[in-house]
């Protein structure tokens, strides 16, 4: 029987499972190929983050088989993992959860994106595809979940750089935030935040005219009175301008 031994941070993980741009498992630092069975129960363990009942992960990934066949199915990815020289699952007659000895590159970037005060990472550890060659049904909330993450995480980097006096570095924050999302209104009053901060009025203006447009053109709606705030005085003077 294996002895797990916890991952402190000053040890390098036994194994390091990517899933962000493509699925890719290295352990003690060489690749290692598995089955696609095998790589989406890991996936799915990584990104429950949490221990799992056997039929709820037999089902989400077998969803077509009987629960007898399912969890037949399970035993026998569990089984094919067992050559891989550490611990990636940890099981008991019940549950399932991903190995004590196993980094995973989308824990990483919700760390970081948890952590502002580290400058504009936690955007960029979240910018790649999760699985994007993946056409699973279980993944959409998780591709969901982290799209959201990314997004609050770019913006918050950007309050950051905003804060901290370098308001260029905000706007390039927020038009990352932007391009993922263009009717994200948080997003766009970043950007405009940032212009005004610079005292760039015009470029403020055409951020809040495009975004406008956006908005009647897709939804038929206008900008809210804390987004048409930020312009103040010069907003109402000032003509509309083309986007």
């Amino acid at each position: 029987m294996r002895t797990l031994r916890l991952v402190t941070g000053h040890e390098a993980p036994a194994a390091r499972l990517h899933l962000l741009g493509g699925f890719e498992l290295r352990v003690h630092g060489a690749t290692v190929e598995i089955k696609p069975a095998p790589q989406r129960l890991l996936a799915m363990l990584a990104l429950a983050g949490t221990t799992i009942q056997r039929g709820f992960a037999a089902g989400q990934l077998w969803p077509d088989a009987s629960a007898e066949r399912a969890q037949a199915n399970l035993r026998t990815t569990m089984w094919r993992l067992r050559h891989v020289p550490c611990e990636l699952v940890h099981g008991t007659k019940t549950h399932i959860r991903l190995g004590a000895e196993v980094w995973v590159d989308v824990r990483e970037g919700l760390s970081d994106s948890g952590d502002v005060l580290r400058g504009p990472r936690s955007g960029t550890a979240l910018l790649a595809d999760l699985l994007p060659d993946w056409y699973d049904d279980w993944l959409d909330t998780e591709r969901e979940r982290i799209r959201q993450l990314r997004l609050a995480a770019l913006e918050r980097d950007g309050e950051v750089m905003l804060e901290a006096g370098h308001p260029a570095d905000g706007i390039q924050l927020g038009l990352r935030a932007v391009a993922l999302e263009p009717l994200r209104e948080s997003a766009q009053r970043l950007v405009i935040r940032c212009h005004l901060a610079e005292g760039n009025l015009i470029e403020a203006v055409r951020q809040y005219e495009r975004y406008a447009a956006s908005l009647r053109r897709d939804l038929s709606a206008e900008p809210s009175p804390r987004m048409a705030e930020l312009l103040g005085t010069f907003r109402r003077r000032a003509p509309a301008l083309p986007s």
